[in-house]
């Protein structure tokens, strides 16, 4: 069944799969991390019905040395199911196979996006291996541990080394915590894995675009923003990232109008504070500046005394008091976290890609609508950063571009994905944006690395040569955008062909 057929021709994929120079993705190592996979499923076995995948590491599985299920070597957690144990799996069948290899995907969102970056009918590189890793709690909307995902990627990069082949890697999830700005420990590593053997790192920008859990300002003067909380939420967070130089009070009023008072000085040693509201309890965590970040965050967790957080508006008041640039940036937790109707009254779609699509040696992909040639809005947001024209560092008195996110955009709207245990269905979002990158690095990696005609494509190079390949997407014409990037995937014109 030859599936998203539309989307892969409108990528330019079709046109370097099913005529010259007919790139499969032979040689390359496509890794998912993810909910699992369904690993019966005809879209990841060969012509001869033995598998693709190259192997499977099952990080909550529980290891037995007297049955040889084993971690990987190296690390001390799950086990690793090679692609010997899983030919072997097959051929008993599926009920007598899965208790060879007891590895599902209860969510069906691993499978999916392995089969739109590698499927044997469905997938932009049909012939690429396939490296599974199962990160933590497979539950629809999950986020692994951060310390299970920096595993799980120094996994791929370093098989990827001692098999002397190239590896593109692909994740599809992310969550709003943190400062957006890259400086993360998990965004940092991601940066640093990328730059260890022939590697590529693809993340989709998550779907906060339209969710209304972000919103930023200056606070020059005093600023005033409304939150509305939802009736039967169970708990809720709150984030405020600023500038530690910024000094500034933050009062918090509850619907009936009791508040409480922090100031927040970015200089301070960090401290937490516990205030009751009505009935909810705010544990409030003032932060300070860390070895790696300028940032002072500020976290209140609100924890209801009863049963629900006070549902109506609340009111967060910066109030100046010696300030520099007085930039704030508040996150909510992602929209599949919290109920619908809990959003800011005033948001701002812009910096609502989620972590880590923020990391800066990452290719962040945007979602869009091919069918209407459209940019999805639930499609993650992120920016352009320019130096001033004017200023000494500009060229003919324009503007220099400096940093862009997401670099393009890939079709992320009504993807048709096979489901575990058989079956097929539509779903929407980056997750499924992400993989025809991935994919497309494969087909990319092939060309170069594989056949020998650019040893050196992968990395920033790889990227570079997807961001000059990229189109226009109508309605965001101007280039780069926060939206839409450099443009939308097109895999022919990235090719030197």
């Amino acid at each position: 069944m030859f599936m998203n057929e539309y989307e892969r021709t409108a990528s330019c994929i079709t046109q370097v799969t099913q005529r010259e120079p007919y790139l499969t993705g032979e040689g390359v190592i496509v890794a998912v991390l993810d909910s699992g996979i369904d690993y019966f499923l005809p879209e990841f076995r060969d012509r001869g019905n033995r598998t693709r995948i190259l192997a499977i590491w099952d990080q909550g599985a529980t290891p037995n040395e007297e049955e040889g299920l084993l971690p990987p070597q190296g690390y001390n957690m799950g086990v690793l199911y090679t692609r010997e144990m899983i030919d072997e799996a097959l051929s008993l069948g599926r009920e007598e196979g899965q208790k060879k290899v007891p590895v599902f995907d209860y969510s069906g969102h691993g499978t999916a996006v392995a089969a739109v970056a590698a499927g044997t009918d469905s997938g932009v590189a049909a012939a690429a291996d396939i490296l599974v890793v199962k990160l933590g709690a497979a539950l629809p909307d999950s986020f692994p541990r951060t310390t299970q995902l920096m595993r799980g990627i120094n996994f791929c990069v370093k098989l990827g080394v001692e098999l002397n082949r190239p590896v593109a890697i692909n994740i599809s999830f992310g969550n709003t915590y943190g400062d957006h700005q890259g400086n993360s420990l998990l965004e940092r590593f991601i940066d640093n894995a990328s730059e260890i053997g022939r590697s590529v790192i693809v993340v989709g920008s998550g779907n906060e675009g339209s969710s209304n859990g972000h919103t930023a300002g200056v606070a020059l003067t005093e600023k005033t923003v409304e939150l509305a909380v939802a009736e039967y939420e169970t708990g809720l967070s709150i984030q405020l990232w600023k500038y530690a130089q910024d000094i500034m009070n933050m009062t918090l009023v509850s619907p009936s109008g009791e508040r409480i008072i922090f100031q927040l000085a970015g200089n301070s040693a960090a401290q937490t504070v516990r205030q009751r509201l009505e009935d909810t309890m705010l544990l409030c965590y003032l932060g300070e500046p860390l070895p790696y970040s300028m940032t002072q965050e500020v976290f209140v967790d609100m924890i209801p005394q009863n049963t629900y957080v006070n549902s109506g508006v609340w009111r967060i008041v910066l109030s100046p008091v010696d300030v520099v640039t007085g930039e704030y940036r508040f996150y909510l937790p992602s929209y599949a976290a919290r109920n619908r109707g809990t959003v800011f009254f005033l948001p701002t779609p812009e910096m609502t890609l989620t972590i880590p699509s923020t990391s800066r040696r990452a290719i962040t992909v945007g979602a869009y609508d091919v069918s209407l040639r459209s940019y999805a809005d639930f499609s993650g947001r992120g920016y352009v950063y320019r130096y001033d024209g004017g200023r000494s560092d500009t060229v003919g008195g324009g503007q220099i571009v400096a940093d862009v996110k997401p670099e393009l955009m890939a079709p992320g709207v009504d993807i048709t994905v096979p489901v575990p245990n058989g079956g097929y269905k539509k779903v929407s979002g980056t997750s499924f944006a992400a993989p025809f990158v991935t994919g497309a690095a494969a087909l990319m990696m092939e060309w170069g690395i594989v056949r020998g005609n650019d040893r050196f494509l992968y990395g920033e190079r790889l990227k570079a040569l997807l961001v000059k390949g990229t189109q226009v997407l109508p309605g965001a014409p101007e280039r780069p955008n926060s939206q839409a990037g450099w443009g939308t995937l097109c895999l022919r014109n990235s090719l030197p062909l």
